[in-house]
């Protein structure tokens, strides 16, 4: 009979997924692309301490993945390159189960602020050197935009969408462009230092991501209101999903028990106890 207990502890790729629910097994997934996390390879003789990584059975060694439980035959080196594998003490365990998979959300998540944060980065270079160099800008924008009006045949006015915005920009003095460049430099600065932060997985990268997105949601809800397209779309859901993310799955702010909680459910899919509850000899004791 299986319990709660078991339940949360299945390995990786047993459990059927539902119809409607994709399960993604984070293990598989790192597994496939970066290959197994396998202990004493190269060693030329097992121990018994050693059964809970690698154990030898009818001839034939068998090794297991540290971070997706599989266990792998393989043949014991011809010539090894030490005699017994690293003590328990000196392996350093991957990430595994629900850190595994709060460190690949994070990391899209710093990705993705790392990448706005070299938009802005540009944008506030584009808007000093317009601030600088107002007057020579003007002037190539005007005759571009001439140069393509006529060449299509089309008007010549500047009323247009994009054009009209970036005439708009043009038309700002120097001293309120270079607040405005001095805006995007600031925020930019703080994209960069959310995206270190949750790359890292500190906990104040999590808050500071988390306090900033909602800060912002309502501008990004207004400017929604008042004209909507699928890029506004995306950015309010993408934004809406990161922040309720990391408001009930990482509990900040105390919510379903807070940083307790957390690090609980960390211990319980961390550490040697979960690979020896699911070692060989578990289950048939069990049954």
């Amino acid at each position: 009979m299986t319990t709660t207990s078991d339940a949360r502890r299945e390995l990786p790729g047993v459990v059927k997924p539902r119809r409607f629910r994709p399960r993604f097994h984070y293990e598989l997934l790192v597994c496939g692309l970066r290959g197994h996390e396998l202990v004493g390879l190269e060693a030329g003789e097992l121990r018994p301490v050693d059964r809970p990584f690698a154990r030898e059975m009818d001839g034939t060694r068998w090794h297991r993945c540290l971070r997706c439980d599989s266990w792998l035959p393989f043949r014991a080196p011809s010539h090894p390159t030490r005699r017994h594998p690293p003590a328990i003490a000196e392996i350093e365990l991957p990430p595994r189960g629900r850190p595994l998979r709060d460190k690949i959300i994070l990391r899209l998540i710093a990705v993705d602020h790392a990448i706005g944060a070299v938009i802005l980065a540009a944008l506030a270079i584009g808007v000093l050197l317009v601030a600088n160099h107002e007057a020579d800008l003007r002037d190539t924008f005007y005759r571009v935009l001439g140069a393509i009006h006529g060449g299509v045949g089309g008007p010549t006015d500047n009323t247009g969408g994009f054009v009209h915005q970036i005439d708009d920009v043009l038309s700002l003095a120097p001293g309120k462009l270079r607040l405005v460049g001095a805006a995007l430099v600031a925020y930019a600065a703080l994209k960069a230092v959310e995206a270190v932060g949750l790359w890292r997985q500190r906990r104040w990268a999590e808050y500071l991501t988390l306090i900033a997105t909602c800060a912002l949601l309502p501008l990004e809800v207004y400017e929604l209101a008042h004209g909507v397209s699928p890029l506004k779309v995306i950015a309010v859901v993408l934004n809406l999903a990161i922040a309720l993310y990391l408001l009930f799955a990482k509990r900040l702010f105390g919510v379903r028990g807070g940083v307790a909680a957390e690090e609980a459910l960390r211990a319980r899919d961390m550490g040697w106890t979960p690979l020896a509850e699911t070692a060989p000899e578990a289950h048939s004791t069990r049954a």
